[in-house]
C-alpha cells in the first residue's frame, strides 16, 4: 500500500477496507482531468461528506447546547464548518501533502489554498462514511473536530489549536511543547513553511503551511489529533 495511504489511515485512526475510497478521496480534479478520467476527482465524494459533516455537527450542537436557540446553533454550525477551520483541521492532517493535484493546480499553490483543502476533508469524510457507515465517519468528524467547539454557542469559538496542546501537555506533563521552524521554501510572496512540535513526552509532529503562524497551527491539531480520541457513542 502507497506510504501515504497508510499514514493517513493512522492518522485518522480508521483503516479502510475499500483503499479506493481514500484514493478518491485526495484526487483534485485537476489530477483526474490530466489522467483523462474525470470520474475519478473526489467532487462526489465531497458533495456527500458535506451533508455528513452537516448532520454531525447539528446533532452535536443540539446535544451539547440544549437550551440554545436554533439562531444561534445555525451561527455556530457555520463557523465550525466554515472553509477557513476545515483547511485548518486538513492542515493538521497532512492532506496538504497528499492531495493528488494536476500540474497546473501544482505550480499555482493549489496544496495551499483552503478551498482545495475543504474539499479533501469532506471527501474524506465521505469515504469513511460509504466504506464504515454513519457511525464510522461521525466518530471521525466528532474526534477530528472536538478541539474547536467554544464553550458557549455564543462565543466565536473554541480555543486555537496551540493553545489547546499546551493545555493537553501541561495536564500531563507539566510542560509547554516547543516549535522549531524546519523549513521554509518557494518565492517571497508565496513561501512554505514547514513546522515540528515537539513534546514533552518525546512525540513530533510536523505540518506546512502558508505561514509560519498556520504551520504552527497545523503542526498543532496534528499533534491533538493523535493526542485525543473520541469515544464512539454507545
Amino acid at each position: 500500500m502507497d506510504q501515504n495511504l497508510t499514514t493517513v489511515q493512522d492518522d485518522i485512526h480508521y483503516r479502510f477496507k475499500q483503499v479506493k475510497l481514500l484514493e478518491l478521496a485526495l484526487a483534485h480534479s485537476s489530477w483526474a482531468n490530466e489522467q483523462g478520467r474525470p470520474e475519478l476527482s473526489n467532487e462526489r465524494l465531497e458533495f456527500l461528506g458535506d451533508a455528513v459533516l452537516e448532520l454531525c455537527v447539528s446533532e452535536e450542537a443540539y446535544r451539547r447546547f440544549p437550551d440554545s436557540a436554533e439562531g444561534l446553533l445555525t451561527k455556530l454550525r457555520s463557523r465550525l464548518v466554515k472553509t477557513s477551520t476545515l483547511a485548518g483541521v486538513a492542515r493538521g492532517l497532512g492532506l496538504d501533502r497528499r492531495m493528488l493535484l494536476g500540474r497546473g493546480e501544482e505550480t499555482q499553490g493549489g496544496r495551499d489554498r483552503d478551498s482545495l483543502l475543504a474539499d479533501a476533508l469532506e471527501a474524506l469524510f465521505g469515504a469513511v462514511f460509504m466504506d464504515g457507515g454513519f457511525e464510522a465517519a461521525q466518530t471521525l468528524v466528532l474526534r477530528l473536530l472536538d478541539p474547536l467547539w467554544p464553550e458557549s454557542p455564543a462565543l466565536p469559538g473554541g480555543k486555537d489549536c496551540k493553545s489547546r496542546l499546551q493545555e493537553l501537555t501541561q495536564e500531563t506533563h507539566r510542560e509547554r511543547p516547543v516549535y522549531t521552524l524546519v523549513d521554509s521554501s518557494g518565492p517571497e510572496h508565496h513561501k512554505t513553511f514547514e513546522v515540528e512540535v515537539l513534546l514533552p513526552g518525546g512525540q513530533r509532529f510536523r505540518a506546512t503551511g502558508p505561514s509560519l503562524k498556520k504551520a504552527e497551527q497545523a503542526a498543532a491539531q496534528s499533534a491533538i489529533n493523535a493526542l485525543t480520541q473520541r469515544a464512539p457513542k454507545p
